[in-house]
């Protein structure tokens, strides 16, 4: 078996400032310590903070009174900034500062007066947080079959973003039908789809056509995951899978003949990765290269409060 590890793969500037936002967090004030919404979307960091202390909580009377909360990586809105105030919360911040870049162009075209299209997943955390800036203002667009059914006058004021882990080619069909519909339409600023996300994207891409199997690392809460899984189809990969660990690898339907293209969603831990890598080595005997996309050195810093942790 030839196993071919896609580079960038795994924890993007974003994941990582978020996990070591909660380990800071918990060194410094201890546990039991609050998150708001797992603080990124992949079981394995979840569990193991869970076992350290952080308690993650879908609606905010779930926490005491003056006690500390954390925001995941996936942002939130202004009501629940304005709910914590009032439970008298002390909050720590750990948004991805590309995700909080959407939220600011949301809050400043809506004071513009523009209606906002966001083009994203219904339910998805990082989607409630950006459309709860100006709900009045903004509209959901799912699929390019969306766009025909929005009742906006086309020569209003009108703009689009996106969900930072949408996957480039779907959404290149969506704006598409957007322009064709609204002509005078306006984009954001620069680009809304994260940088990792199409890294991650463009490395399977590459590869997937070469591939027998393409194996993605990624919980099935990641959006970004579930996006590798759909590109790795839809650029010619015979089979492609979402797994969340070792144990989701079906070895019956492997063979010591084939080529396995992994992967890994940008909340995905590398040692997960590589106990997936290890089980095929010692079922096939496989051998292992690093193919390299693109090389990512952006890195954000921690909140202020934070830093000298």
């Amino acid at each position: 078996m030839r196993i071919i590890l896609a580079n960038p793969r795994g924890f993007c500037a974003g994941v990582e400032r978020a996990v070591e936002c909660l380990r800071a967090a918990l060194s410094r004030y201890g546990a039991p310590l609050f998150v708001y919404h797992e603080i990124v979307h992949n079981t394995w960091v979840v569990r193991a903070f869970r076992e350290k202390g952080a308690v993650f909580v879908d609606a905010l009377d779930e926490v005491p009174r003056g006690a500390m909360l954390m925001y995941s990586a996936h942002g939130v809105s202004p009501a629940i900034r304005r709910e914590a105030a009032q439970q008298g919360l002390e909050t720590i911040d750990a948004t991805c500062p590309l995700v909080q870049k959407v939220h600011d162009d949301a809050i400043r075209l809506a004071r513009e007066g523009y209606t906002i299209l966001l083009i994203g997943h219904a339910g998805h955390d990082e989607v409630l947080g950006v459309m709860g800036e100006a709900p009045e203002a903004i509209r959901l667009v799912e699929t390019a079959e969306d766009v025909d059914r929005i009742d906006v006058d086309k020569t209003s004021r009108i703009s689009y973003l996106l969900q930072t882990t949408l996957s480039a080619d779907a959404s290149t069909w969506i704006i598409e039908r957007l322009k064709e519909r609204f002509p005078l339409i306006e984009g954001p600023p620069s680009q809304d789809i994260c940088f990792a996300t199409e890294n991650r994207q463009a490395g399977v891409r590459r590869l997937a056509s070469n591939a027998d199997i393409v194996l993605v690392v990624g919980s099935a809460s990641s959006s970004n995951s579930r996006r590798l899984e759909e590109v790795a189809v839809a650029a010619g990969a015979k089979t492609a899978r979402l797994i969340d660990g070792p144990d989701d690898i079906d070895l019956n339907c492997l063979g010591a003949d084939q080529t396995v293209v992994i992967t890994a969603g940008a909340s995905a831990p590398e040692w997960v990765v590589q106990r997936c890598v290890d089980l095929l080595k010692e079922h096939f005997n496989a051998t292992v290269e690093e193919d390299q996309a693109a090389v990512e050195r952006v890195r954000f810093k921690l909140p202020r409060e934070l830093r000298d942790s």
